[in-house]
């Protein structure tokens, strides 16, 4: 008899209510992805089948979040949400002042017209999108202080997220202190492929920055899914839970800004949070001018309320074990089929190496744009860029090269099954099967800003 050596993890959850999806056949879905402009944001949602756009805002909410939603207070002032929201961030993150805002770029917003003045330079474990947009529109410049290893898919260091300390004090001798706003630290770095930041490297850092007094701002956007990685792979860890965990990794870093929308499980919402009395007062000041009044800042009561609540429930050890789960085993059926995909598995989706898949394009000819387009013809799953295009352009007008340049299939949060992951596996091993034969792209249209959202391609 087989040695069970390895126990399955199951959802722990049961459906109360499904939504039912529309089914589409190739020649359909052809027209709609060239009506599209090959840009798999410009798609319809009804033409999609599986959608691995984003995790954000497109989780599943539990019964108590609903429930909590009917409970929302619409005052426009003081509403009862808005303390029980402070009161989950204070309780589960340790910050003590907070701003609520209508989703994480409205924070970052904030934050930036504080924080930054001309010619300011902040130093980050890699950029993302709408953070370096906010830097630079506040007059700064973003360096990327990112350990190497983050650079190359195929390194399976655990925690590819670390700040190269060396990298940060050269930045810090050339510009001085004073130039330094604040460290830019994100949990489970996005575009590096959801690689987690250990908790030595954090201690390290705000060890070295405290010497300096300079701040570390956290995008807490998925710090449960960091503890989990801590949890797992860091020594010393083992026995805490990711309520402990995420307590912690808060409290080496002075102030954050989070998009609600994905780990907190709610459809819309963010936050700004503060250890600073001084920055808190101001970001009071500035939310009535760019999101609302400083007790709901962009939001229902009943939104808040929600987010309060799945605070609580992103830090349980259970949900964000089967979380996680879900995506390894994705990332795992890939392997299989010798898809080159980011390793390790990340903590919010898989990231396919486009580079690596289609060699016979050129990063000019948006191999992952390309590759994302055939994916939904392919099957209708809906993935998107992470490369070039997401990268923008420099000051002086030149794109960006990135070295990573990958398709991400970002997983919503108690949304899909097993099934699904296995659709979406054998799909990408189709479309792999006949690579040689995808054609690269052409830009036909490019917005000004955050073009990865708008931009428009043709097929060369």
């Amino acid at each position: 008899m087989k040695k069970l050596t390895k126990r399955s993890w199951a959802e722990p959850y049961k459906m109360k209510m499904v939504e039912l999806l529309k089914m589409t056949t190739r020649p359909q879905r052809v027209k709609a992805i060239k009506e599209a402009g090959f840009n798999t944001f410009l798609l319809k949602s009804d033409d999609v089948y599986i959608d691995l756009l984003t995790d954000s805002g497109t989780s599943a909410m539990s019964d108590r979040q609903w429930a909590g939603m009917m409970m929302g207070d619409e005052s426009y002032a003081g509403s009862r949400n808005f303390y029980h929201l402070e009161s989950a961030i204070q309780k589960y993150y340790g910050y003590k002042y907070i701003i609520p805002a209508h989703q994480g770029r409205g924070a970052e917003n904030i934050l930036s017209k504080i924080l930054i003045k001309k010619g300011d330079v902040i130093p980050g474990n890699m950029y993302f999108t709408t953070t370096r947009l906010h830097q630079e529109l506040a007059g700064g410049k973003f360096v990327d202080i990112i350990i190497d290893e983050a650079h190359d898919p195929n390194n399976e260091f655990p925690f590819k997220g670390n700040v190269d300390l060396e990298k940060l004090d050269k930045i810090v001798k050339k510009y001085g202190a004073k130039k330094i706003p604040y460290i830019s630290i994100a949990t489970n770095v996005n575009m590096a492929g959801g690689q987690p930041i250990s908790m030595k490297n954090l201690k390290d850092l705000r060890a070295y920055t405290k010497k300096l007094g300079i701040r570390i701002i956290h995008d807490m956007t998925r710090v449960a899914e960091n503890a989990y990685f801590i949890q797992q792979r860091e020594k010393g860890y083992q026995t805490k839970t990711i309520k402990e965990i995420v307590f912690e990794i808060c409290s080496y870093t002075d102030g954050a800004t989070m998009s609600a929308k994905k780990d907190a499980l709610v459809n819309i919402g963010g936050f700004m949070a503060t250890n600073e009395w001084d920055v808190y007062e101001e970001a009071r000041n500035l939310v009535v001018v760019y999101e609302g009044l400083h007790t709901y800042g962009g939001l229902a009561g009943r939104d808040m309320e929600a987010m309060a609540i799945g605070i609580e429930e992103s830090v349980n050890d259970h949900h964000q074990r089967a979380r996680v789960g879900q995506v390894e085993y994705l990332g795992h059926k890939m392997e299989e089929y010798g898809i080159p995909i980011v390793k390790p598995i990340g903590g919010h989706g898989i990231f396919v190496d486009a580079k690596a898949f289609l060699p016979h394009l050129t990063q000019d000819e948006f191999p992952a744009q390309a590759l994302a387009a055939e994916l939904f013809i392919d099957s209708g799953v809906r993935t998107m860029e992470r490369g070039i295009v997401s990268a923008g352009r420099k000051a002086n007008g030149e794109n960006y090269y990135p070295k990573l340049e990958l398709v991400r299939f970002t997983i919503p949060r108690r949304v899909y099954t097993q099934a699904h992951m296995d659709v979406i596996a054998e799909s990408t091993a189709a479309v792999y099967a006949r690579r040689d034969k995808i054609k690269g792209l052409k830009m036909i249209y490019e917005p000004k800003y955050l073009r990865f959202f708008q931009a428009r391609f043709g097929q060369l």
